[in-house]
């Protein structure tokens, strides 16, 4: 692996742990989400638990939405 690629995976690495999320719906929060924009979410099994998500929205803060505005997305890696 040559040094330049060794940051690359780090980086691929680091986000790939990641959960993300699809926005498919934004009916009360159209200024916080965008549909079909992907968002980070975070982990919080309190919130889980009463069915919201706890997502870095478009202020770039976390807020708890529910968890029937988002499609759980899985990702490859693409090796």
């Amino acid at each position: 692996m040559s040094e330049v690629e060794k940051p690359i995976k780090r980086f691929i690495g680091r986000y790939m742990k990641q959960v993300f999320v699809i926005c498919i719906r934004n009916d009360d929060y159209p200024a916080s989400l965008e549909k079909r924009k992907l968002y980070v979410k975070l982990q919080d099994p309190e919130a889980e638990k009463r069915h919201f998500f706890r997502i870095i929205d478009e202020s770039g803060e976390d807020y708890l939405y529910p968890e029937k505005y988002f499609a759980t997305v899985e990702l490859s890696r693409g090796d």
